[in-house]
This record gives C-alpha cells, sequence and structure tokens, in this order.
C-alpha cells in the first residue's frame, strides 16, 4: 500500500508542477495545436494551444513508479515493466503523429497505416513476452486465455491470443484518443479506470492462490506491482487535469492518448480483466461505437446517424456547452466504473 501512495503522491507533484514548464517551453517551440477546419466552429479558438502534454504525463508516471521502488528498496516485477513498456511505446508512436501535425502545420500526422503499424509492432512485442517470465509458482503475466473476472476457457493458442491482444491494445489506444475531443474528457474518463485497478490490483493481492487457495482466489503473477502502476499513471493523469481542465492551457495530443490507452488494455491484460475493460471503460466504448455507427450508415445509406461523430461533438452541435458534456461524460464514466467493479466484487458478495 505505502508503494501505490509513493508512486501516486511523486507522479502527481511531477505531473503538477512539471506541466506548466512543458506549456512554457512548447509554447516557445511553436508546438500548436491544429484544428480541423471541419470540426465543431467553437474549437477554432483552441487553435496554438500547446499539445504533446502526454509526455508529461508518461515521464511522471515512469518516475512515480520508479521513486516507489527506489524508496521501498524493491525489484520491479515483469508485469508492471511490461505495462509500462507498452505505454510509453504506444506514447513515442503518438508522439511522432503529434510532432508530424506540428512539424507540417495539419490536423494529420502520421498516415493512417503508419500509425497502425506502429500500434501493432509495440503490441506484438508486448503480445509475445506477456506470456513468459513465469515465478516461482509458475504464474506468468498472463495466459493464452480468455477473461472477465479471471481466465476462463480453454486456451486460444498463442497466435490467437496474439490477435486478440493486438484487438485490444489497438482498439482501447484508439478509443481512448477518440475520447480526447474536448478539455479534460480523456483525462477523466481514463482516471476512472485507472482507479478502478488500483483497487481490483490491491483486492487481488489480498486473494491471491499464492497465499490462500480457494474457489475466488486470483492467479495474477503481480498484482500490487500493478495497482502501483495504475496509482503512478493516476496521479500523473490528475497533475495534468489540472492544466487541461477547461479551458485547457494544454493537450495531450496522440501521446497521451495512445499511452493512455495502451496502459489500461495493458494492466485488463496482466489482472486478467480483458473483457471486464469493456465495461471500466464503457465512455470510451460507446464513443467508439458511435464512430463506427456513422461511418458505417453514411457508407450504406449516404445519412448520418449523428450530427458529427464522436459522439461528444454530436452535443456540442446540439447546443450543449463543453463544460456540461464534460462533467455529464465523467459521471458515465465514473458510473461504468463503478458497474465495473461492482460485477469484480460480486461474487464475494454473501449468498443469502
Amino acid at each position: 500500500m505505502r508503494d501505490i501512495l509513493i508512486a501516486a503522491a511523486v507522479a502527481l507533484l511531477l505531473s503538477l508542477f512539471g506541466t506548466p514548464l512543458a506549456i512554457r517551453l512548447f509554447s516557445r517551440r511553436g508546438y500548436g495545436q491544429s484544428i480541423r477546419e471541419e470540426g465543431p466552429s467553437g474549437h477554432h479558438d483552441k487553435r496554438g494551444t500547446p499539445t504533446m502534454g502526454g509526455t508529461v504525463i508518461v515521464l511522471a508516471a515512469l518516475l512515480g513508479y520508479a521513486c516507489a521502488h527506489l524508496m521501498s528498496w524493491t525489484t520491479p516485477t515483469v508485469s508492471a515493466v511490461l505495462v509500462l513498456f507498452l505505454m510509453t511505446g504506444l506514447g513515442m508512436v503518438g508522439f511522432l503523429d503529434d510532432f508530424i501535425k506540428i512539424y507540417k502545420q495539419r490536423s494529420l500526422g502520421l498516415r493512417s497505416g503508419a500509425k497502425a503499424l506502429g500500434q501493432l509492432i509495440v503490441g506484438a512485442v508486448f503480445a509475445v513476452l506477456v506470456v513468459r517470465f513465469p515465478n516461482a509458482y509458475d504464474i506468468t503475466p498472463a495466459e493464452t486465455r480468455l477473461s472477465f473476472l479471471r481466465d476462463f476457457g480453454p486456451s486460444i493458442t498463442i497466435v490467437g491470443f496474439t490477435v486478440w491482444v493486438l484487438i485490444m491494445i489497438v482498439g482501447f489506444s484508439n478509443a481512448v484518443n477518440l475520447t480526447d475531443g474536448l478539455d479534460g474528457l480523456a483525462s477523466g474518463a481514463t482516471g476512472a479506470v485507472l482507479a478502478s485497478y488500483i483497487l481490483i490490483g490491491n483486492w487481488q493481492l489480498r486473494n491471491s492462490c499464492t497465499t490462500q487457495l480457494g474457489p475466488n482466489c486470483y492467479w495474477v503473477r503481480d498484482p500490487l506491482d500493478l495497482a502501483v502502476v495504475a496509482a503512478a499513471v493516476l496521479g500523473a493523469l490528475v497533475g495534468f487535469l489540472w492544466w487541461n481542465a477547461p479551458p485547457a492551457k494544454i493537450f495531450m495530443g496522440d501521446t497521451g492518448s495512445l499511452a493512455l490507452g495502451g496502459v489500461i488494455a495493458g494492466l485488463a491484460i496482466t489482472t486478467r480483466t480483458q473483457l471486464l475493460l469493456i465495461i471500466l471503460a464503457g465512455l470510451c466504448v460507446v464513443i467508439t461505437l458511435s464512430v463506427i455507427i456513422q461511418v458505417g450508415s453514411f457508407k450504406m445509406t449516404g445519412k448520418r446517424v449523428f450530427r458529427m461523430a464522436p459522439l461528444q461533438h454530436h452535443f456540442e452541435l446540439a447546443g450543449w456547452a463543453e463544460t456540461t458534456i464534460v462533467v455529464r461524460f465523467w459521471i458515465i464514466a465514473g458510473l461504468c466504473a463503478a458497474f465495473g467493479l461492482g460485477l469484480f466484487y460480486i461474487e464475494w458478495m454473501p449468498k443469502s
């Protein structure tokens, strides 16, 4: 528990006081956000706001995690290092995307194929390594099975598992990216998921099959250290949100959104709660579905279901204030996380 608090506190302070430095640095260098001409007219005032703030989130989270282990003289675990690798690798893909946007002064950075290739390469390395490195109890960070509250069913083979992990990583990194359309929206939505994984990791530690065998115990390799990772990223995110809240002084950019999508996917895989993430991150899933529905409807019928996709822009064009949308969507994100946690804990409830 001490490591969780240290990681969160250090990451929060680094992000809270480091973000203003990033704002000044990016402003001097002209690292401002480009805005799509076809986007909501209210967004045009945001042109030039510093972007790539996700670099602060990633660095603060990494340093927060490292400080927690340095202060407790403990060794980082394989599970945590792999999740942090996934976060950092996807953050680097997002950084390239953001930098190209800034350098070429356009709203599109990496071509979609190049961006997807970067996500797939990082995801494939993670997928291959996450089923290796057994500990003394022969538990690896992940198994080649699907999971909801824990692993279930037969192995889907290493090939099938790799494909599934890639779908999760690409899907959720893009889902958070689509959610990052309004000031503070993606920060609040992913923050609720990260808070959930702090609780999940701590509960899995207390009910680990390595310490007490039982019908509901968990075969998770490093539950405590995964909670430390979630705490470090959450702390960094809260510090960043202080400056990213409407009206934002800085945007996280693809650097932050891809990294955050990667870290929640990595936590789901290593805590054996892959399908539960669909509920915990329900807001991001719904926003992604709105884009799929919009594109599919337009291609098949030539008609649009929403005024604009992703979903948050539909409500903007319907006349909702940006802060109203953000707060209401935060409430939805919190309810999704609470419902997911309820499902996680329900098997421990006394049966009358």
